[in-house]
């Protein structure tokens, strides 16, 4: 299945820091990772959201794909219009998640602030 993930600056950095081949590990305050079906979902959270919270306002969407047997186990969550859908994956299993990406983690789309 191919996921989407919108990032900032900081967790593109550790992203990068892992050869482009996993996530980090989740901040104590986030208990899910959550990937995103789409990327017009991805792209509207790495604009609006993550340009405006982080103090560079850079947001970026990045693309994956994971094993689609592993990834059926985890429910499409539906959070807002039809196409907001993403995966809730608990932080704890974030580090199993990471062994079923197939390939790198790549960047497609970069957002700057004004």
């Amino acid at each position: 299945m191919i996921l989407y993930r919108p990032v900032g600056t900081a967790e593109l950095e550790l992203i990068k820091n892992s050869g482009y081949r996993k996530f980090p590990p989740r901040l104590p305050e986030q208990p899910i990772f959550y990937p995103v079906l789409n990327e017009k979902y991805a792209s509207e959270i790495a604009e609006k959201w993550n340009v405006n919270s982080t103090s560079d306002q850079k947001g970026y969407v990045t693309r994956f794909e994971v094993d689609d047997e592993y990834v059926s186990r985890f429910e499409i969550q539906s959070v807002g219009r039809s196409y907001h859908q993403e995966l809730w994956i608990p932080a704890e299993e974030l580090e199993v998640f990471n062994s079923y990406i197939i390939g790198k983690i790549e960047v497609i789309s970069t957002y700057t602030g004004k």
